[in-house]
């Protein structure tokens, strides 16, 4: 277990890679992520408390084989409002961060640009509201997510080793972010 530098209390940190989504009602729980042209929805309901994050790769696929579609956008949305309806969140007061969506090569389609547009629609097509976001660029980015708060922290990520971890599945547990963070609250 860790200690949160702003609160001096332990938490768990859990990382969430292409593909997965996390909820939870833990006050000391921490969700990160690290994104290039993927986009993350960080989601809360402030007043009961409980959050989540989803992590996906593209906005929709073929369909049909269940281990292929947990990668997309459309999949993953459903499955984190529902996970967050079933810890006592409602769905009036769901609110929503957005991160990723970058362009990470020149010359290839910009499929950051169209998992950002479809994470926007999305949301608005559901009535859940935006609170936050920091989409586009051509930077990847490291993301903490604390869950019952809503609070988002991002930091662009310039480490070659970092960089890496966006083409191989990494750890379940990461380092802290470190100084000179953008936080959004």
């Amino acid at each position: 277990m860790r200690v949160d530098n702003i609160s001096n209390r332990p938490h768990h940190r859990v990382h969430v890679v292409q593909g997965e989504h996390f909820v939870s009602g833990d006050p000391d729980t921490v969700m990160t992520t690290i994104l290039g042209s993927c986009v993350a929805v960080c989601m809360t309901d402030p007043v009961r408390g409980v959050g989540g994050m989803n992590h996906f790769l593209l906005p929709e696929g073929r369909g049909g084989v269940a281990d292929e579609d947990r990668r997309y956008g459309v999949n993953l949305m459903e499955l984190l409002i529902n996970d967050l309806l079933r810890l006592g969140a409602r769905r009036e007061r769901l609110q929503a961060k957005l991160f990723g969506g970058a362009r990470m090569f020149d010359g290839l389609s910009d499929v950051g640009a169209g998992n950002a547009a479809f994470a926007e629609k999305f949301l608005r097509d559901e009535g859940i509201p935006i609170v936050g976001q920091s989409l586009g660029g051509t930077e990847a980015r490291r993301v903490q997510y604390w869950p019952t708060t809503g609070r988002a922290q991002q930091k662009t990520v310039t480490d070659n080793a970092d960089l890496a971890t966006l083409r191989v599945k990494p750890p379940k547990v990461e380092a802290p972010v470190a100084d000179g963070a953008v936080e959004l609250f």
